[in-house]
């Protein structure tokens, strides 16, 4: 039985020869890079300790450094099972859902058809390749150079040019000996309605050849020379060779550099993606003039985990990302997503690297945005949710778009991010002022008997938040070398008070000083009222790194307890504000679990660092005292020699159990 033409290529092109492999060997972690499909294992065709076996599964080929056993994924299942060719073709064909093909008595006809289709492709590209550098292609030569394209960048991309001739290809491929119905079914030819004689489908445009995976001339391109030509760009027609469904420009060295770890781009054109590659993106790719396809989305997945979709900065480029998030979300696996590089406004890269060069595109790539957060901003985007049926159209909208995502496990995740944007949208919300969320005025002084507690102290954020926040600020003053120890997680903190989050910041780029100085730094930087107004604080002042300020052990207790109460706080505000959305739909016991867990959390957060952890001893009279500070004190064994005499005798020999009494510290 003969294949018809292109339905191997297509094929391998739908199958991971690393799943296919996989099943029949088992990888060396240490030799294998999964993520860009260098693949190890001992070799299944003889037998080795080693491994020798290597699988390209960008490349879809293997190759034993052994027993130099190589092929592609049907000699895999040929050797490895003991199959025919066809028997192969049939086990791989189920595997990637093809339907095999019905007997073709003509297949070889058709497929010598298709080698002379892709000679006439070939000589098209020679033919233009060579007008380029005559004298009707000098405006052509110089729209080049003022893109900035030299000698070495347009034979790299095979660039040339279609002069404004009716039959000129026509003619020159006739005289070659190509048919004039292989001119037509190549794409390069078209016949008027009226039956006329065919004429060039290209004319007076820059032409850009298109080749598949394989290094194999497809299509074509055409950007016009003329302003007033109906169409800017054209793209070869549907032909036996070329779907630009299943294409993409720049492929093959894609591909590979993606495979050596350059990121894999995806711009809009073809200058686009030909000013990546002269700036060092060798990575780079454009669909054919259409938004990003099914079979293009999977061919770039085959390239690499994460492209990299870098479309122009304008509402066409946006509108195109917005289609491809709806596209992705029912084909998103673990492991394979989309990452958005957001242009700025009317730019496109090939702009960005004209103005900015390599630093400025890199600078956005690194920035990317993830898909989830893309989807939010567009749902987002200039809506205000300052009611509760605003609120719930937005939840409803996310859950829509959430459920299409078929892996579960990846759901779920998407799920979460997207809580948690909900939630740093309400705190955002809740930072605006009362009036703006249509909340009632809060009093417009505090009472006499508050003037100096924590709700009178200013500032915004929850009372509980911002009196842990406090206790870490003040032990830090006091020692500022502990900032050291706790930098990573201060700067991670989500500051409830933005005055709380200037003088952590400026404690951190200040700790190598004293207390002292330290003081003065921020008083200068600040001003003395914030030092004021946390030193004022009562509740600071009964803490044990308070009274004793000599205490570095006690301010690093403090700093560590205030933390975890943070981190327990925020996390149960969290929970209970998405059981607020949850309890409405469908409450579940993994919502009570959760609920049950923040506050267990919260609560031990709280006992913690409410327990003060002082060493008292019990004076016969049973008044307590600190160990620490009766023995700081020189003079008091001298003028109390009674208690000194009981404090000295242990609650053993006092024929009582031992005693550690915990106070509450605020």
């Amino acid at each position: 039985m003969s294949l018809p033409p292109g339905f191997l290529d297509e094929l391998r092109s739908r199958l991971s020869i690393g799943q296919v492999v996989g099943r029949k060997v088992i990888w060396d972690s240490r030799k294998s890079n999964q993520a860009r499909g260098d693949l190890w294992a001992p070799c299944p065709f003889h037998q080795e300790k080693t491994a020798s076996f290597h699988v390209d599964d960008r490349k879809g080929y293997y190759y034993c450094f052994g027993c130099h056993a190589k092929g592609d994924a049907i000699s895999f299942v040929r050797e490895t099972e003991n199959l025919g060719f066809m028997e192969a073709v049939e086990v791989l064909a189920r595997e990637a859902g093809m339907q095999m093909p019905a007997r073709d008595p003509r297949a070889q006809e058709k497929a010598d058809r298709l080698g002379r289709l892709r000679e006439a492709m070939e000589a098209a590209v020679r033919h233009f390749r060579m007008q380029l550098a005559t004298g009707a292609g000098a405006e052509a030569r110089d729209y080049l150079a003022r893109r900035g394209l030299d000698e070495a960048t347009i034979g790299r991309f095979e660039l040339g040019f279609a002069p404004d001739a009716r039959r000129g290809l026509f003619e020159a491929l006739g005289g070659q000996g190509f048919p004039p119905e292989v001119l037509i079914e190549a794409g390069l030819a078209a016949r008027p309605d009226d039956g006329g004689a065919p004429y060039d489908r290209f004319r007076g445009r820059i032409v850009f050849p298109i080749r598949d995976g394989q290094g194999r001339a497809i299509g074509l391109g055409g950007r016009a020379m003329r302003t007033d030509a109906r169409a800017k760009y054209l793209n070869s027609p549907a032909t036996p060779l070329f779907d630009k469904s299943r294409s993409l420009y720049n492929l093959a060295p894609a591909r590979e550099a993606a495979g050596k770890g350059r990121p894999l781009i995806v711009a809009e054109g073809y200058m686009d993606v030909i000013a990546l590659v002269r700036a060092g993106f060798e990575g780079a790719v454009a669909p054919l003039g259409t938004a990003i396809t099914e079979e293009q989305l999977d061919l770039l997945w085959r390239m690499a985990d994460e492209p990299l979709i870098a479309l122009d900065g304008d509402r066409a480029g946006l509108s195109a990302a917005q289609r491809l998030i709806d596209l992705s979300l029912p084909r998103l696996k673990a492991g394979k997503g989309l990452r958005f590089v957001l242009m700025p406004p009317g730019k496109d890269p090939d702009d960005l690297l004209r103005e900015g060069g390599a630093a400025a595109m890199q600078k956005l790539l690194d920035g990317a945005m993830p898909m989830v957060q893309l989807l939010w901003q567009r749902e987002t985007e200039g809506h205000v949710f300052d009611s509760p049926e605003r609120r719930a159209a937005l939840d409803a909208r996310l859950k829509g778009h959430v459920d299409r995502i078929a892996d579960p496990v990846l759901r779920r995740h998407y799920d979460d991010a997207l809580r948690e944007l909900r939630y740093q949208m309400r705190r955002a919300s809740n930072a605006l002022p009362a009036r703006r969320r249509g909340l009632p005025p809060p009093p417009s002084a505090p009472r006499p008997s508050t003037q100096r507690s924590l709700l009178a102290a200013g500032g915004s954020g929850p009372v509980p938040e911002r009196l842990a926040e406090a206790a870490i600020l003040s032990a830090l003053l006091m020692h500022p070398s502990l900032a050291a120890e706790v930098e990573a997680q201060l700067e991670s903190l989500e500051w409830s008070d933005p005055a709380n989050a200037a003088m952590g910041a400026a404690i951190l780029a200040h700790q190598d000083l004293s207390s002292e100085a330290l003081r003065i730094r921020l008083a200068e930087l600040l001003g003395a009222e914030p030092l004021e107004r946390l030193d004022s604080l009562d509740h600071l002042a009964v803490m044990p790194f308070r009274r004793r300020p000599e205490d570095r052990e006690s301010a690093r207790l403090a700093i560590a307890g205030a933390l975890d109460r943070l981190e327990a706080e925020q996390g149960h505000r969290m929970e209970l504000s998405e059981a607020e959305e949850d309890i409405a739909g469908l409450a579940t016991e993994t919502l009570t679990w959760r609920l049950r867990d923040a506050a267990e959390a919260r609560d031990r957060a709280v006992r913690a660092m409410q327990e003060d952890k002082t060493d008292y001893e019990i004076a016969e009279n049973g008044a307590r005292i600190d160990r620490r500070e009766r023995e700081a004190m020189p003079n008091w064994a001298s003028t109390h020699p009674a208690d000194e005499a009981a404090a000295r005798q242990t609650p053993e020999k006092l024929g009582a159990p031992a005693v550690r009494i915990s106070l509450p510290r605020y």
